[in-house]
């Protein structure tokens, strides 16, 4: 027996399907391709990370979209590209996540989409829609107090390592800094 059933039935022993789905971040076939564990995890994966998982929970993700779009039509290539940089890096986007909630949004009539070229299957940009820009702005509101939790943890977290760089003055250093620039005896050596 390979390496690779010996693991497989060791994590069977140990976990439930459901459990092990779960913790891969894998597709429940039962549940119309939800991810196993949305339920427990309130999410999907990823939404664990302690500073991204509460606002991808809070909505950041459409409330980008929306944002985004409210500049300029724009495809999906073009959200998943921009979207990484105005996160600084923080939040990542793939294709599986993106064009569903393109769909989504055009369901709901948040956006609108048209194909590039009509008359062949190309790019299709989203536009913003009067109903989308009035939910943009209501998300706005719920996702403010996620953010500034965030970036209070952070500024918190800030101080505590820049605090804890800056020594303590002792008796052998002085509290304040020697005055610089002091004359430089000059002379023959």
């Amino acid at each position: 027996m390979g390496r690779a059933r010996s693991t497989e039935k060791a994590v069977v022993r140990v976990a439930s399907v459901q459990e092990a789905r779960a913790a891969a971040g894998a597709r429940d076939p039962e549940s119309d391709g939800a991810l196993a564990g949305d339920d427990e995890r309130a999410g999907g994966p990823g939404t664990t990370d302690p500073l991204v998982g509460d606002l991808r929970r809070a909505g950041l993700l459409p409330l980008l979209v929306l944002h985004c779009l409210s500049g300029e039509a724009s495809y999906g290539h073009q959200l998943m590209e921009r979207i990484p940089r105005l996160t600084g890096g923080l939040l990542l986007v793939n294709p599986n996540t993106m064009y569903p909630l393109l769909r989504s949004l055009e369901s709901r009539g948040l956006v609108r989409g048209e194909w590039e070229h009509p008359e062949r299957r190309s790019r299709r940009f989203y536009r913003l829609t009067e109903a989308g820009a009035d939910e943009r702005d209501r998300m706005l509101v719920a996702v403010l107090p996620h953010l500034d939790r965030v970036s209070a943890s952070v500024e918190e977290i800030r101080r505590a390592l820049l605090g804890a760089m800056t020594p303590a003055p002792t008796s052998s250093t002085p509290a304040t800094p020697a005055p610089t620039g002091s004359p430089r005896p000059s002379g023959g050596d």
